[in-house]
Formats: C-alpha cells, structure tokens, sequence
C-alpha cells in the first residue's frame, strides 16, 4: 500500500456503473420492461374495451347502436337514457333486493367461513383433514347437478319465492372456508396456545384474536362473495317468482324481453351501467385488502 507524504491527496479512481442502461445488459432489462408493461396495458385495454363500448353505447341515440362501421364514441350525448331507466322500470326495486341479498350473503359467508376454517386450521381433532378434503371437494360439484332436488327441499321449507331462499343458498360457501384456512395456516400457532394457556375459549380465540389478523382475508372474501352474490342470474330466476322480489340482474333481463318491440337498447345499456357502478365502487376501495388476502393464503399450504 502505498504511503501518502504529508499534504497529498489520495487518487480518487472513477467508479464505472456496469448496471445501467448504457450498458447491453442495462438495455436488455429496460427492453424487457418496457415489453412487459406494453403486453400489461394490451391485455387491460382488452378487458376494458367491453365496458368502455357499454357505457359508450348508453350516452348514444339508440339509432346510432349498431351502426355499421361501428361508431364508438356518440355523436350527442343522450342523458335521457339514464332518466328513461329510471323512469321507466322498476330499477329501485330492484337494487334494493339485490343489495338486501348481496350484504346478508356476505356476512353470513364472513361468518360460516371464517368459523369453519378456524375449526380446519387451529383445532386438531380425528380426521379433520380427510374431513376438510372431502369439504373441499364439493367446489368441483357443479350446482346444476343437484339444483332440482335442492329446489325440492326448499319448496316443502316453504322458502320458495322469497329473498330467504337464495340467502340460504349463498348462506355457506366451500371456498370460503379454504380461503380463510390457508390464511389462519399463516398466523403462529403460538399465539392460540398462549390464549388457550390464558384460559380463553375456542370462540374467544376466533373472534378475538383471528377474526382482527385476517382482515386482508376477510377483505377478500368479503369482496369475492358480494360480486358473485349480485351477478348471480340462475338462482333468482329459480327462486324468485314476484316481481316485486327480482333482482337487478332478473329486471335487466325481463327488459331485454320487453325492448325487442322497440328495441330501445340505449336504455338497457344505461340499466347495465348503473348495475356495474356499485361494483366498481367497492372493487376500488377494496382492492388493496384483496390483492394482500390472495397473496397471503398462498404462503402455507
């Protein structure tokens, strides 16, 4: 090592910075990227382009539709079609069932689900796991193969033609269950055997430590079941018979029905619309806790 005389500054050598984007390999990465985001903003633009073509539809005159070569952007705005939808249908009535229905299913999900995966993930007992991959197996079960014999045994309930029968029948979900057990599966098991040694009870352990760490969970399947519960056409139009108890999705579909004559299909583009706004809502404001709840269950299987 060589000595400095007194008053001498050291040499500085230039520090070369081989990972940048001058360098091939810094260009290469940057390439991939930009590839990466343009096949990302692609496939967006894909999904998207539907909605965009729906909403577009719903401020057209209803001339202007199925114009051949398509016109996606309206030549006027028409805001009468959203007054029309409103005036014209029974739209309230049916927001309201399918809101009434959508928030009772969810809870009674968020509640039957993280319960049941509690009893799977924290509480051993004999063949809790061949019980919980028999459980698991009905998801492959398709509904259509046993809907008849549970429309029998609803019907002698004397549930039928009631927002009951479809709170029942959304009331459990197998998915649930697993989505909550693989996130319990994440939290140390230490924390319910120290409960446990405490002298806090099965229930007090779920609800008072569980229920409050798997909130990006419960975010998420809270998320999962409102969706399906408010898109949900087949089990209404079993079900519901008055139409005073449809749902958004039964109107939405009688008035395809009901447009053929006139085929005022500016007005159902609007109905649709306004169906899709609560979801996009709640999507917004939950996408976080989603996104966080998913990834999180797939830490420990």
């Amino acid at each position: 090592m060589a000595i400095l005389e007194k008053g001498q500054e050291p040499a500085v050598r230039p520090v070369i910075d081989t990972t940048g984007p001058r360098t091939p390999a810094g260009r290469g990465k940057l390439g991939i990227r930009f590839l990466g985001y343009a096949a990302l903003l692609v496939f967006a633009a894909t999904l998207l382009l539907p909605f965009f073509w729906m909403v577009m539809s719903s401020l057209k005159d209803n001339n202007e539709i199925f114009s051949n070569p398509v016109r996606w952007l309206p030549s006027r705005i028409v805001w009468e079609n959203y007054v029309n939808v409103w005036s014209q249908t029974n739209i309230l009535v049916w927001l309201r069932n399918t809101l009434i229905l959508s928030v009772a299913v969810t809870v009674l999900q968020l509640l039957t689900g993280s319960f049941a995966a509690y009893g799977f993930a924290k509480v051993r007992f004999p063949g809790r796991d061949l019980l919980f991959v028999a459980y698991i197996a009905t998801i492959a079960v398709p509904w259509q193969s046993y809907m008849i014999p549970q429309f029998i045994l609803f019907s002698k309930m004397g549930v039928v033609d009631n927002l009951a029968a479809i709170i029942l029948l959304h009331a459990f979900s197998a998915f649930g269950v697993f989505l909550m057990r693989q996130y319990y599966l994440t939290i140390p098991e230490e924390l319910s055997e120290a409960a446990r040694v405490d002298g806090l009870s099965e229930y007090g352990i779920w609800w008072r430590i569980m229920l409050p760490l798997s909130a990006p969970a419960l975010a998420s399947l809270a998320l999962l079941s409102f969706v399906s519960t408010w898109n949900d056409y087949l089990g209404p139009l079993i079900y519901l018979r008055e139409r005073s108890l449809w749902t958004l999705q039964l109107g939405l579909r009688s008035l395809v029905s009901n447009l053929y004559d006139r085929a005022d299909y500016a007005v159902l583009f609007a109905g649709l619309t306004l169906s899709v706004i609560p979801i996009a809502i709640i999507f917004a404001f939950g996408q976080r806790y989603f996104v966080q709840g998913i990834a999180a269950t797939g830490v420990k299987g």
